[in-house]
């Protein structure tokens, strides 16, 4: 497909939903579903509508102060469903213990999230590859 889409974002305070600045996993899909607008966009000329997950693994935590970087690709276009797979990733991670405004680039990436769905744009929306 080589359709592929990449935002990157630092977690805010606003973001912490639960003691010790942890991030809601909800975050993370709603980072998908800006990857999978964006993706419908480059593909179809329209923001289609994400119809359903049919796969969500959290695979570690995310904190207030990390930056995230969310992926995804389209895997399968049908005539009017388009089925995606996503990542998400801490690839920076603030360094308190140090002082209050020190960070660390990960070397290795952490994984925080894997998951698939299928977006949707209807044929009369569709403008590209006609």
């Amino acid at each position: 497909m080589n359709k592929k889409s990449l935002i990157r974002v630092r977690m805010s305070s606003h973001d912490a939903h639960y003691g010790g600045n942890l991030v809601d996993g909800a975050k993370m899909l709603n980072l998908f579903g800006d990857v999978a607008t964006e993706l419908l966009i480059i593909n179809d000329g329209d923001e289609g509508l994400f119809c359903a997950y049919d796969n969500v693994e959290f695979l570690a935590p995310v904190y207030a102060g990390d930056y995230i970087e969310a992926t995804g690709e389209i895997t399968h276009i049908g005539n009017s469903s388009r089925k995606m797979s996503f990542e998400a990733k801490k690839v920076i991670v603030p360094r308190a213990d140090i002082s209050a405004s020190a960070a660390d680039v990960l070397i290795e990436p952490i994984v925080v999230c894997r998951a698939s769905g299928t977006c949707v744009v209807p044929k009369d929306s569709q403008r590209k590859n006609k």
